[in-house]
């Protein structure tokens, strides 16, 4: 089966790679549902050639999954040359009106039908087939069982279906609710998530009125679910609702859990499914990284390529990125996926920075001779000081520590990388090391410098914008990333983070 993870610009195209994909799906700019992730444009075609290259077999899908008006489709002619750039695979579309052109157009890319269509039964997989789909991307509320009686009816037709991520509040993702209460379209790409916002049940009394006040039984409680008296209130609306509907077999009632089937790949490859799909486009690089290394894992142990122990650990590792409460959605039953969440857990982690390739000797001597020079320039200046001058100058960098002058020294066995800091890093501080070979790696205070790339002194930290280098005893991969615990973790408080 392959695995295919999101990549809502190069960056994390680079680690859904590097962290174990066997695909990835990117949006180009207007043209995604996914229009406030990065996306891809102007030049950055260069980058992503050059990263197919270096992942030789890799293969990139592109989302063109927005339902097009004329202007679009104009649009999209206008900028047929631009896409012509990209080493596309393949293309995911929902609208059929861009078919031919697409065909004309790209005669060699793919064409894989998006989970928009809402694609769930063999009739319609079988008439896909015959307009040129490859694969078909199943809508969302698909089951097991759903699945495999597909594949049997259509084997030559590819199978793909989501097993992590975000579930929507509608079959499919074909939610109208945020354009509802914001105004911001999901079917164009500028969804709100209003199904992760804060609802709380409410009940209209006058409805309920005639069951009087004793303890109502499971029919009466159907009755009540039934008659659309419950509703949903959103804190920020007070005064709007939305109602609750039973159906005869389902409930019709937001979703803010997280689909997580990494427990049940045996299940899904028993139906033939050939790709899994991970959600999260909008989500960090250490998202990306995190869970498409769990999910690599996951399908290597079941082919047998690592021991379930092996394995193990880095599944774990699921549990240290932002997540919801897991749900298996609709793949065995639908109460699972009915039924919506109020709690949560979020990261205790957050990622502090990236890791380069490690520096070639003559870079890492440049560097040497820099932060040397620099010192001596130093020491110079001081020694040319008038004494009363040179003693106020020591006595302001023993309270000023920041201010000290001072070059990293050689360490034999250590070695040094790039470091692209996001948030905040201590000298002090513990870190962890996670990468796609290795599950996490301390590296404790002592273990690691932190150096300014283009001084070659030592620095007591660094976060976003300063230019630095990590100093350590550890050879780190390729991919490497760097996370510390977050100052403002709350166990069980949910925040938006996209981490």
């Amino acid at each position: 089966m392959e695995l295919l993870s999101p990549a809502g610009n190069v960056e994390k195209l680079a680690y859904a790679y590097a962290y174990g994909a066997d695909a990835a799906y990117i949006g180009l700019k207007k043209f995604s549902l996914r229009v406030k992730a990065d996306n891809f444009y102007e030049d950055e075609y260069k980058k992503v050639i050059a990263l197919k290259e270096k992942y030789p077999g890799k293969r990139l899908h592109c989302a063109l999954n927005i339902s097009f008006h004329d202007e679009e489709i104009d649009a999209l002619k206008q900028n047929l040359d631009y896409f012509r750039q990209y080493p596309i695979d393949c293309f995911i579309v929902q609208d059929i009106g861009i078919v031919p052109l697409l065909q004309k157009e790209f005669p060699k890319a793919e064409l894989h039908l998006s989970t928009q269509a809402s694609c769930v039964n063999s009739e319609a997989v079988k008439m896909y087939q015959k307009l040129g789909f490859k694969r078909v991307v199943l809508g969302r509320e698909i089951s097991l069982d759903q699945i495999k009686r597909i594949k049997d009816a259509v084997p030559e037709m590819e199978l793909e279906t989501f097993v992590h991520g975000a579930m929507c509040i509608a079959y499919a993702g074909r939610c109208l609710m945020s354009a509802y209460l914001t105004g911001r379209s999901a079917q164009s790409g500028f969804c709100s998530h209003t199904c992760r916002w804060n609802f709380k049940l409410s009940q209209d009394l006058n409805a309920l009125s005639e069951m009087g006040s004793h303890i109502i039984t499971a029919e009466e409680a159907k009755k009540i679910a039934q008659s659309g008296s419950l509703l949903l209130e959103e804190e920020q609306r007070p005064g709007e609702f939305f109602p609750v509907f039973e159906g005869d077999d389902f409930t019709a009632i937001l979703s803010s859990k997280d689909l997580r089937m990494i427990e049940h790949l045996a299940d899904l490859k028993a139906t033939g499914v050939d790709s899994l799909k991970i959600e999260g486009r909008m989500k960090s690089v250490y998202y990306v990284a995190m869970v498409t290394r769990a999910y690599r894992k996951a399908l290597d142990a079941l082919d047998g390529k690592l021991s379930q122990e092996e394995a193990a650990p880095f599944i774990a590792e699921l549990e240290n990125v932002s997540h919801r409460k897991s749900t298996t959605g609709f793949y065995y039953n639908k109460k699972d996926a009915d039924e919506t969440t109020l709690g949560a857990s979020d990261s205790k982690y957050q990622l502090a920075a990236e890791i380069g390739e490690q520096l070639s000797d003559d870079e890492f001597e440049k560097l040497y001779e820099e932060g040397q020079g620099r010192y001596k320039e130093f020491k110079d200046k001081l020694d040319n000081m008038h004494p009363a001058a040179r003693e106020a100058r020591l006595k302001d960098l023993e309270i000023h520590t920041d201010r000290k002058v001072v070059p990293f020294e050689k360490k034999e066995g250590w070695h040094m990388y790039p470091c692209t800091a996001v948030n905040m890093i201590k000298v002090e501080d513990d870190i962890e090391f996670v990468s796609p070979v290795f599950c996490s790696l301390t590296a404790k205070s002592g273990e690691w410098e932190v150096i300014s790339s283009e001084t070659g002194l030592k620095m007591n930290w660094v976060c976003d914008g300063h230019p630095a280098v990590i100093y350590t005893k550890y050879e780190l991969p390729d991919g490497t990333l760097l996370r510390t615990l977050d100052p403002d973790y709350v166990e069980g408080q949910i925040r938006d983070t996209g981490r």
